[in-house]
């Protein structure tokens, strides 16, 4: 019965194989959405430290038996299974820094290089992307390996900026420079080292500093969990008391994204980020105005300093006092210009104070 069964299964695979793959790669994917830990969680560095060294190791040995260097003789039965491996293990961490870098981005700036990673992500499930030379897995490798120290680095150091970044693309580059080092000790021809390995490496580092300066790489580690605005802020035995008042019927908004406006409002901008423990670095609120002849335009940018360590994320706000009727965002943004969020709001100004305002309080 159970022998039945296997054979079926193994027919249906045969029949179904890309179908098959693609539902385990969806089905995956949905497990990392919910079960996506934290950042700087110690097990889920271990782990991505073991899938980029074994992904690592069978590429290697892998460019080798190509070029007839290396024999697996003691090793036959997993080295019959390399490629399905690979294919796995880089899905997996494909998946894991595309969910990262999603939660670290804002849509409107980051959107190109999210899209980068998640048309790879999918690229990998092709079978002609599978079967492919080594080089191609290759680039898929450097993208885990930047995407790793992209995240560990503010980690450590604590901190956003070009430190970070540069420091993950010189930890990438002189990885690939040791690899280089150790096959021309074995390969006689640098061509093919240099056409196989470093001419993927260089691509997609030259790539990823390309996407720094346009500002479509996300500021991970940090992101935003809640951003709104509202009309009053109190805050009592380390709560925040939001007020804001808006009609039932928008309960879709962040707050009072109308913001209707009397005598003696102030509009009040707070946002709730997380960062790693033993994070400690600026971001700055940009105000903009919206006006019809000169576009987006800054009203002011704000600096507020953030703090790791808090489960839910790190609170902050600002508060302004003059402002005009009209179409407003603001944009949350690194000390080096990447933005993490924005949110729009339309403001209208009355010259009469209600009675009564009907408010409602958000608590964080």
């Amino acid at each position: 019965m159970l022998t039945e069964l296997k054979s079926r299964l193994s027919d249906y695979y045969q029949k179904n194989e890309q179908k098959v793959d693609l539902g385990f790669f969806l089905g995956g994917f949905l497990i990392d959405i919910f079960t996506l830990s934290q950042i700087d969680d110690l097990f889920t560095i271990f782990q991505q430290v073991i899938y980029l060294s074994a992904i690592g190791s069978l590429l290697y040995f892998d460019f080798l038996a190509q070029n007839e260097k290396f024999t697996p003789t003691r090793f036959l039965n997993v080295w019959n299974y390399r490629k399905p491996i690979i294919h796995f293990l880089l899905g997996s961490l494909l998946s894991l820094y595309s969910l990262f870098f999603l939660k670290s981005s804002s849509f409107f700036s980051s959107f190109v290089f999210v899209l980068f990673l998640i048309s790879l992500m999918i690229a990998n499930e092709f079978k002609t992307v599978q079967k492919s030379a080594v080089n191609i897995k290759v680039g898929l490798f450097v993208i885990c390996l930047f995407s790793f120290y992209s995240l560990i680095i503010p980690v450590i150091l604590g901190f956003v900026g070009w430190g970070s970044f540069l420091g993950a693309v010189s930890l990438t580059l002189i990885t690939f420079l040791l690899v280089f080092q150790n096959l021309i000790k074995i390969l006689v021809d640098r061509k093919i080292i240099l056409k196989f390995v470093m001419a993927p490496a260089m691509g997609v580092l030259s790539l990823f500093v390309l996407f720094y300066l346009m500002g479509w790489i996300p500021p991970v580690p940090i992101s935003i969990t809640k951003m709104g605005v509202y009309h009053q802020l109190e805050i009592k035995e380390g709560q925040y008391f939001l007020k804001y008042n808006r009609p039932w019927y928008q309960f879709w908004q962040s707050g009072a994204q109308s913001f209707k406006a009397e005598p003696g409002d102030s509009v009040v901008f707070f946002v709730q980020i997380f960062s790693p423990h033993r994070f400690d670095d600026q971001v700055i609120l940009n105000w903009n105005y919206f006006d019809k002849k000169g576009g987006w335009l800054t009203s002011d940018k704000i600096p507020i300093r953030i703090q790791g360590g808090r489960e839910k994320g790190f609170r902050g706000y600002t508060n302004k006092k003059n402002f005009s009727a009209g179409e407003w965002r603001v944009k949350v943004e690194t000390t080096d210009g990447r933005e993490i969020g924005r949110l729009y709001f339309d403001i209208e100004k009355s010259e009469v104070s209600s009675l009564n305002r009907n408010w409602k309080t958000d608590v964080f």
